[in-house]
């Protein structure tokens, strides 16, 4: 019978004497029997996973048998044999059916999802595996969820079993990368009418982006550099315009880090930044101009408060001073500075064109 290794089935045949017109007191029954005995490596279902030896015993002997003979057989599938034993007249059939499955199924693995970027997977990713068995059929196949650790050589196992309980096994490999890069010292310094970005990245950052956005009425959002550098210039910018620039820094699987920086342009006259709110004293900054050996500084509230001739492109307000015979001091409010180059001696008064002017406001 299917589904055990060692079989045997009995067939009783009882032969009884029977007279003319009475069962004498001393006739007697006899009984025959048939078995058979199949041996393999029992699987699932009534389904074998090896050769299976088939043979048969009987008692008594027959007289004669057909399609009995002591077998091995080793073909994939289902096998019908017929064994019949006979006694006297009396015929005694003994079917047996042997199902074979000794291939696993062939395992095919299937991913959820194309990679996410450049070949590479950077969330969690599902695959699923399927199977095909051309004997007994697939009975399940399994399914799992990979979501670490980064690994450029990933892989996920995965197994379908036929119903005669044979196990194919798969894989799935792939890169796996869901962690960004580190993105670090983001800077930026001030030119005349420029910035220039800088910043510094892990060694699994490819590729950086710099985006700029103007505030105004026609506020946009612009791509300005793609590319592998660690630094930006953007040049023509509006003095006194409000920009926003953010770095984004990929690594090959588009995982990003980003810092944001808003700052006002600036002309020649770098720092304080137009109308910055500053709680001390600040340092004026400006651009240097060639051959230049003095420069003219003007400092208005009001009226002019402060006029002197540094020899560097930097001064450093103090909290207060004498001008014109004055004394004055920082009180809160609002301040404008001017700069010109001069050139030569102090005395010959030789001055280039105003470099520029800008403001600041002292707060409480």
């Amino acid at each position: 019978m299917r589904g055990v290794p060692t079989a045997s089935r009995r067939l009783l045949i009882l032969v009884v004497a029977v007279a003319t017109l009475a069962v004498p007191s001393g006739a007697a029954s006899v009984s025959f029997t048939i078995d058979h005995h199949v041996s393999g490596t029992a699987g699932t279902n009534g389904w074998y996973r090896s050769n299976v030896h088939v043979y048969w015993t009987y008692s008594p002997l027959p007289d004669s048998t057909s399609g009995c003979d002591v077998r091995t057989i080793t073909a994939e599938g289902v096998t019908n044999l017929l064994c019949t034993a006979t006694w006297g007249s009396t015929p005694i059939p003994d079917p047996v059916t042997v199902s074979i499955d000794k291939t696993p199924p062939a395992v095919k693995a299937a991913p959820a999802r194309a990679p996410d970027a450049n070949g590479w997977y950077n969330r969690p990713l599902t695959v699923s595996f399927s199977g095909t068995d051309k004997t007994s059929g697939v009975a399940g196949c399994s399914s799992t969820t990979y979501s670490g650790p980064d690994n450029a050589n990933a892989a996920v196992p995965g197994s379908c079993t036929d119903k005669a309980g044979n196990v194919g096994r798969g894989a799935f490999g792939f890169h796996y990368d869901a962690t960004p890069p580190t993105l670090v010292k983001v800077r930026l310094a001030h030119g005349k009418r420029s910035v220039v970005l800088s910043w510094k990245a892990s060694p699994d950052a490819q590729l950086a982006q710099v985006t700029r956005f103007i505030r105004g009425k026609s506020a946009q959002t612009t791509t300005v550099y793609r590319g592998a550098g660690t630094t930006y210039r953007d040049r023509h910018l509006r003095p006194g315009g409000k920009y926003r620039y953010t770095v984004t820094v990929f690594d090959a699987a588009s995982n990003s880090a980003s810092k944001t920086l808003a700052t006002t342009a600036t002309g020649a006259l770098l720092s304080p930044l137009p109308a910055a709110r500053v709680t001390r004293p600040p340092r004026l900054v400006w651009t240097p101009v060639k051959g230049a050996t003095y420069y003219n500084v003007q400092l208005i509230r009001v009226g002019r408060i402060l006029s002197t001739w540094p020899t560097h492109a930097s001064l450093k307000l103090q909290r207060s001073w004498v001008y014109k015979g004055h004394r004055h001091s920082l009180r809160p409010g609002l301040y404008r500075w001017y700069v010109w180059p001069g050139f030569g001696k102090l005395a010959q008064a030789n001055y280039g064109r105003l470099l520029g002017g800008s403001s600041f406001v002292l707060a409480r």
